[in-house]
């Protein structure tokens, strides 16, 4: 099987200018309150997102997409193996699991999520 996409988020350079753009684009409810400094996107299904300002280094704005895998180590590692490039190690995010970020041998970043219900 797979492997799905199980979160997405928008880095933007204005966060409010964005959250009125897709509020009114798509009706996306938006929620502050359970990670403080990142945004959580509510779009009505069960795949939601994230916005959040894009760091002052970071030369464009963009949309992260991330996919759920069993073992974030081992699809590292495939990830490298593969001409891939770690940017983001294995990294815990309390009571939602571990994550990280890589880039495909095009430069295209990709995110991988594994959940801590599993």
């Amino acid at each position: 099987m797979g492997t799905p996409i199980v979160h997405s988020e928008l880095i933007v350079s204005d966060t409010a200018k964005a959250r009125d753009f897709y509020g009114k684009v798509f009706d996306w409810v938006f929620d502050d309150t359970t990670f403080p400094g990142y945004t959580l996107i509510h779009t009505g299904r069960d795949t939601h997102g994230g916005l959040m300002a894009k760091h002052h280094d970071t030369p464009l704005s963009g949309l992260n997409s991330y996919f759920e895998v069993d073992d974030v180590n081992r699809t590292l590692h495939d990830v490298v193996e593969s001409g891939g490039r770690v940017v983001v190690p294995r990294t815990a995010i309390s009571n939602v699991g571990e994550f990280a970020m890589f880039q495909d041998p095009e430069g295209i970043a990709v995110g991988i999520l594994h959940p801590v219900s599993h």
